[in-house]
Order: structure tokens, then sequence, then C-alpha cells
């Protein structure tokens, strides 16, 4: 894997261009983004929206296409946003002039070093693995491997989290991050400045809005974290050198190391109250600690799943009660990553079969009540239902669908 932050600006814009890199969600192997990109990349020839536009984006409501997507099967919904494609293309041109590229990485690294260790950078894959595989196991090796190692030194372990990051995030802060909070205020609304000219382009997109920035690509992951790691500089100045803490950072997560409840909570009060300075706060109800650092370091449904590892014959003799296994991991961590990586291996397995079973159409229907309750599961949960159904007979195939 390779950081972003250590690729040319060329490489960088290549990088940022790609149809998996403008939305980075599940999507189906047939719907691609890479053409119209490639389209518009093609017309603006470097260029910017602004020499072709005759009214101003930003006044105008639904430039970007938003949808939802659903995390626990109730509830709770995340919002996506899709950046206009003429919009993305002129942010990612501007980003990566040779010398705004240069001057973001330069402002990027003089972030880290500090009490707060950012885990979250952006990668690239180098090899056949995915883009947000690899970004999976940069985390594993940045922040679950590290928080074990640390559990050598410290007892307590403080889990917290950004409440809607993305959509709190105050766009003029971006120009604060990349120039410093004085120079900003003192050249506020001045296109001189390259945060100025992000910020205006963001706010084309949605409406002219100063909170809030799209959310599901590789793009804006990457302005989020020049503005969290403008954070970072804050918390840093506030605590000083990290002598009997740590604090790891990924993205909008937080994990705090100590020794005691009094110097945990003390950390996240500093944490919450330089995050305030950009629009940002912290969400109650996911704040958690654990006085067992290695406990507290693997989450819980991660744990679980382990247990769950082996789905064979062994320990579960038939497929239906393989699914129901399945089924009650996911009542107990719905939408988990545990649980999507176990479907997964379990619908590899399953492909493998070809006999047609008498409990079909109940195989069907866990698997189908899986996935309601745990939408991320539905790419895997599909791959299932396809093949079970590819087994039953003509008229079967068309009741189960149905």
């Amino acid at each position: 894997m390779k950081r972003v932050v250590e690729l040319s600006s060329e490489e960088a814009k290549k990088h940022f261009l790609k149809g998996s890199s403008y939305f980075n969600g599940d999507m189906p192997s047939y719907i691609s983004f890479d053409p119209i990109l490639t389209d518009v990349e093609s017309i603006l020839s470097g260029g910017n929206y602004t020499t072709f536009k005759s009214v101003n984006p930003s006044d105008f409501p639904n430039v970007n296409y938003n949808f939802i997507a659903n995390k626990d099967g109730r509830f709770a919904w995340r919002p996506y946003e899709l950046m206009h494609p003429a919009i993305y293309v002129s942010l990612v041109n501007l980003i990566c002039e040779p010398g705004n590229w240069a001057f973001i990485t330069q402002r990027l690294a003089e972030f880290e070093g500090g009490a707060v260790d950012c885990c979250s950078a952006p990668v690239m894959s180098l090899d056949n693995q995915t883009d947000a595989a690899t970004q999976v196991r940069s985390w594993w090796q940045s922040v679950e491997q590290r928080s074990l190692i640390y559990s050598l030194e410290f007892s307590h372990v403080l889990h917290t989290d950004v409440t809607d990051c993305y959509g709190s995030l105050y766009t003029h802060s971006i120009s604060w991050a990349l120039h410093g909070l004085g120079t900003a205020k003192s050249s506020k609304g001045k296109t001189s400045l390259l945060g100025n000219r992000i910020d205006s382009y963001i706010q084309a997109s949605r409406y002219g809005q100063t909170n809030g920035i799209s959310q599901g690509s590789v793009l804006m992951d990457f302005v989020a974290e020049i503005v969290l790691g403008f954070v970072d500089e804050l918390i840093n100045t506030a605590l000083g050198e990290p002598n009997d803490f740590r604090i790891l950072r990924y993205r909008d997560d937080y994990r705090i190391f100590a020794n005691s409840d009094e110097r945990t909570e003390n950390i996240l009060k500093v944490i919450s109250d330089k995050l305030r300075v950009v629009g940002m706060k912290l969400g109650v109800s996911k704040t958690v600690i654990c006085k067992n650092a290695v406990e507290g370091s693997i989450k819980p449904d991660k744990l679980a799943g382990i247990d769950l590892q082996d789905l064979g014959d062994a320990n579960a003799k038939t497929i239906q009660k393989q699914l129901l296994r399945l089924h009650a991991f996911g009542q107990r961590f719905p939408n988990s990553g545990a649980l999507r990586r176990l479907v997964s291996e379990f619908h590899a397995n399953l492909s493998k079969r070809t006999e047609t079973p008498d409990d079909l159409e109940v195989q069907v229907a866990i698997a189908t009540d899986i996935a309601v309750v745990s939408p991320a599961t539905f790419p895997a949960i599909a791959g299932i239902l396809s093949h079970l159904v590819s087994l039953a007979s003509t008229e079967d195939k068309i009741r189960l669908w149905t």
C-alpha cells in the first residue's frame, strides 16, 4: 500500500479521478463512474467549471445527487452525496496542481508527530486488492494492532467519535487548516488563498452552504483529513508531549490510552473543546471507557466473530444451521464488519455446492432476513440468494424471486 500524500501531483490526480474514488461505497460492478469522469476531465482540460458556467451553481439546490443508505434495517440512515462531476473534477484539478499539491502535503506533514497519532491517511492499493480493502488493512495495522501493543503500557482505553462528522464540518475551516487561523481570517473571501477556493467549490455544489461536505468520495475523505489534522494540531498544542497517554485517531474515531479514569476524561475534554472550533462535537452515546486495554481494543463483534470463524460441518452440520448461526450473530451485531466478513465467507463456500437442498425456501428466508436487519450485507446476500434460487426448478425460481 502507499499513502496518497506520498504520490506525485499527477499520480494523485489519476487516483482521485478513478470511479472507485469518486464513490467508494458498494455499487454493482456494472455501474461505473469512470466514463463520465473521463469525459468531464477531457472537456475541462485541467481547468474548472467556472470557465463554462453562465450561472452560479451555488444559487441552486440539488446540484449534487443525494441519497441515503440504511445501517440497521430500521432507524439509522446514512447520507451519501455524489458531487456534481464538473465540480468534482474541477476540485481535483485545483488540489492536484503541482504547487498546490506540494503545499497541501507539506501542511499535512506539519500535523504529524504530536499527541494525536493519525492512522487514517488515505492509502491506495499497489496490488490486486481494491483501495477500500487496502484502507481496511491499514486500519487493522495502525489502529487495532497498535492498540493491543499499548496494553503493555496502559490499563484504560476510551473510545469516542464525532457526531455527523462530514455533515457538521465548517467549510471555512478548510482555509484555517491550510493557512492558519490568522491568515485565513484576514484574507476571508480572497481567491488568492487555496483554502478559500476549495471552500468555494464545495459551497457551489451544496447550495452555498458553509456547513458540511459531501460523504462518499476519497477526495472528501482527504479534505476531512486536512481539517481533522488541523484539530490534531490544536490538541497537540493543548496537551503537549504524550508522556502518560496515547491518542489514536482514525478519521473521526478517537482512542485514548491512559492509566486512570481521570486522565482519559481530561483528555476527552480537550478533544471535545478543539473539535468545536471547526463545528464538530463528540457523540456522548458512543463514548465508552474500558479498564482493560486488550478487551477494549478489539470490537465486540470481532471477538464474537472469531468464535464463528469456522462455520463448517464440525460446528453446524447443515447449511440451514450455518445460516441460523449467522442470523443469530446478526441479531447481536447488526451491520457489523465481522458479520459482513462472515457472510462473504459463507457465500464463497456455498457457491461450490450444486445439489438442490430440500429446505431451499427456508434457506432463502433466513438469508433474506439477515439482509433486512443488516443492509451492509446486501452484496453478499444477493450472491447467496442468486445461487440458492439458481438451484430451484424453473417455476419455483419465479415464485421465490417474487
